[in-house]
Order: C-alpha cells, then sequence, then structure tokens
C-alpha cells in the first residue's frame, strides 16, 4: 500500500506541473481575436465603399492620383480600397492603385495622401444595422462625406453622402484579347446542340425537316 500511495501522489504532483505550465503558455501566447465585427489590428481587406445618399446616381469612394476625393459612378482601379484596422474599430484607409492614403482636413475636406498622418488619415468605423457603415475621424469626429456630385471638391463643408456600403474588392475582370469571338449559344433544334460529335458532312434523313 505504501508503494502505490507514493506512486499516486508522484502522479498528482506532475499533474499539477504540467497544468501550471499549460496555464503559464496560454497566458504568455493569448489567441488573437479575429472577430470581422470588432476589426482588431493587423486586419486588412479589400472593399469597393459605395453610396447612394442623396445622389442622383450611385457612386463609389475614388482615391485619383493627383489626390483628389471623388464620387465614381462605376467601380475601377482608383475605387479599389485597403481597409487596415488599427485598432479596435479605427482602421485607415489606402487607395491600392494610387497608393494614396484617404485623409481628412479640420474643414471635412477629403483628400488623399502620400504619408499616412494619424490625425488625419484614422476614422472610426461604426456598423449600421441595415449593413452600411459610417465612418467618421477619429482625431475631429467629422463624418467622411464625399463631395457633392458638382462639386469640384473645393467646397469648404461639403454635404455629400455620409453612408457607405462595403462592398467586396474584386478587381474588374480584365477585358477579353481581341480577335476572339464569344462561343455562340447552343443550337437546340440540332441533333447535337453541344457541338460534342463534331462536324459531320452528311445528315440522317431522320433529322430531316
Amino acid at each position: 500500500m505504501g508503494w502505490d500511495e507514493a506512486k499516486f501522489k508522484h502522479l498528482g504532483l506532475w499533474v499539477s506541473v504540467l497544468a501550471v505550465l499549460l496555464l503559464g503558455t496560454c497566458w504568455a501566447h493569448p489567441i488573437p481575436d479575429s472577430s470581422p465585427l470588432l476589426q482588431f489590428g493587423g486586419q486588412v481587406r479589400q472593399r469597393y465603399l459605395y453610396t447612394d445618399d442623396a445622389q442622383e446616381t450611385e457612386a463609389h469612394l475614388e482615391i485619383r492620383a493627383d489626390g483628389t476625393v471623388v464620387g465614381a459612378a462605376r467601380q475601377s482601379p482608383e475605387s479599389l480600397l485597403e481597409l487596415k484596422a488599427l485598432k479596435p474599430g479605427v482602421i485607415q484607409i489606402l487607395g491600392v492603385k494610387t497608393s494614396r492614403f484617404l485623409c481628412q482636413g479640420p474643414d471635412g475636406k477629403l483628400y488623399g495622401s502620400l504619408h499616412f498622418d494619424p490625425k488625419a488619415c484614422s476614422f472610426r468605423e461604426l456598423l449600421l444595422e441595415d449593413g452600411y457603415n459610417v465612418y467618421q475621424s477619429e482625431t475631429l469626429g467629422l463624418p467622411l462625406r464625399l463631395p457633392p456630385q458638382r462639386s469640384s471638391n473645393r467646397d469648404p463643408a461639403p454635404r455629400g453622402p455620409a453612408r457607405f456600403l462595403p462592398l467586396p474588392g474584386l478587381p474588374p475582370a480584365p477585358p477579353d484579347p481581341p480577335g476572339l469571338l464569344a462561343p455562340e449559344p447552343p443550337d437546340v433544334g440540332s441533333s447535337d446542340p453541344l457541338s460534342m460529335v463534331g462536324p459531320s458532312y452528311g445528315r440522317s434523313p431522320s433529322y430531316t425537316s
């Protein structure tokens, strides 16, 4: 009996040591939170920011090479944006093609900058129940708004749309190379509508009209 008791005590000691080591490992290496709703630091998404508020036509936020920010009716390489989380609920927005950060001045005007300024280029991302998002300057608290459709983006306080729908950032499909014709639709009245048999130089009398 004495040997069995000593064996169980020795085993219990090793179990306690192993539990302490595992607990210490969990404390030293926390599991990163990957929730898409909280948008913690390090998460990167490519999106088109679409809006239809007070617009005659749909508009996508576009950062151009000269630094101007406009609303484009169609998706384009300049409207493909990279949204990267800086900390929970705060993101930076980068134009993929122009490599310009979306920034906002004290007067609310948007512009694209080649250099990231945390005070001008950090935005809070607020999720709405209808799937749209609202973005606000983290420093100034001003809403991110597109300039009015007929504005040159020089107005001191643009009052364009402020509600955006992040659309999946799939680059536009390249155009078909020249010289290639689109395939013709199948001939449903043919004996071989999918052209699986190949060209035939004779026709069976059974298929003669």
